[in-house]
């Protein structure tokens, strides 16, 4: 992945991915009539790893607005700066790893992880700079 439009579709793949990771584990949890509801009573969370995959997917959709908006801007802007390719890659290959290491349930590991993709971040925001 050596473009940053090409990066942002990748992005978008693995949100779609987690969401569906995230749904997959809520049916299981919860059985198809469940899904198909109109889902008016409160179920309380997902418990085990169908808990980490809806958490680890809540912290996507926390995270990549700000990674999309930084990274369109970057790419009005300044589309050939090397930090934002470097911010880029370093959010998405971050939260690739994210997933399995939240999944799995290893906290410093995924605290880790997050932070990387964090600096992807920051770094996209220099960039716009």
């Amino acid at each position: 992945m050596n473009s940053l439009s090409s990066i942002l579709a990748w992005v978008v793949v693995l949100g779609l991915v987690q969401m569906v990771l995230a749904a997959m584990a809520a049916v299981g949890q919860r059985g198809l009539p469940w899904a198909a509801s109109a889902r008016d009573e409160n179920n309380g969370p997902l418990s085990g790893v169908g808990g980490r995959l809806q958490r680890a997917q809540a912290n996507f959709l926390e995270t990549f607005p700000l990674f999309a908006a930084l990274l369109l801007a970057v790419m009005v802007r300044n589309p050939g700066d090397g930090h934002a390719l470097l911010g880029a890659q370093l959010y998405f290959w971050s939260r690739v790893a994210y997933v399995p290491v939240y999944a799995a349930g290893i906290p410093w590991l995924r605290t880790l992880i997050w932070l990387v993709s964090v600096i992807g971040i920051v770094l996209l925001l220099v960039a716009v700079f």
